[in-house]
């Protein structure tokens, strides 16, 4: 790949993951809720996803599936389920109580946040589409095929990384503080829940 086309596929990619969506929320609340450096499990599920649906575009599975309404609307309407109940499940969350308002030890186990992170980005139908649409722009037939793939690939999955871990993980300090009361910990899971359905919902109409 001539490195003028490698530029922009990092800048394409760049611009692509600082788009907020559901990996961005997935993100963030896990490093409120498990702290930043635990967060990276999460990120981690997150790009397994990425890497499946470059294989399946470059498979051709993913023309069927967009090309086929069924398909396409039952993946769509799963993965805007999965995020509205990911959201409910913010929105019942219960404050854990910090002890000398210092905030809650986080508990939850690092598979935990790597299986919701690739099932958030795996159940996402418009991704499967996207990469129809972008992988052809970076890719050149007469060249060999498996060194372009795996140039893009690990380009887009490192950028993503780095956005998700040190743009978004890193944003939700921001608000990190509220996280030392019960109070706060509640304002927080209604924000990430009424996020989490909102996207889901936008998903299943858009």
């Amino acid at each position: 790949m001539q490195f003028s086309l490698w530029l922009a596929l990092a800048g394409a990619g760049a611009m692509i993951s600082l788009t907020p969506g559901a990996g961005a929320i997935n993100t963030m609340s896990n490093a409120l809720t498990s702290g930043f450096r635990r967060s990276f499990w999460g990120i981690l599920g997150q790009q397994l996803a990425l890497v499946i649906h470059v294989i399946i575009v470059a498979a051709g599975v993913g023309i069927l599936v967009s090309s086929s309404p069924f398909l396409f609307a039952l993946v769509r309407y799963v993965g805007a389920a999965y995020l509205v109940y990911l959201g409910i499940r913010k929105l019942l969350a219960k404050a854990e109580e910090a002890d000398d308002g210092a905030a809650p030890a986080a508990v939850e186990p690092g598979l935990s946040m790597f299986r919701r992170g690739l099932w958030v980005n795996l159940l996402n139908p418009k991704a499967i589409v996207f990469f129809l649409a972008f992988m052809p722009q970076f890719i050149r037939p007469e060249q060999p095929l498996a060194p372009q793939y795996i140039i893009l690939t690990a380009t887009v999955v490192g950028i993503d990384i780095i956005v998700m871990w040190f743009v978004f993980a890193a944003g939700a300090k921001q608000l990190k503080h509220l996280t030392t009361s019960e109070r706060g910990q509640l304002i927080l899971n209604r924000i990430f829940g009424i996020l989490f359905i909102g996207v889901g919902i936008l998903l299943a109409l858009i």
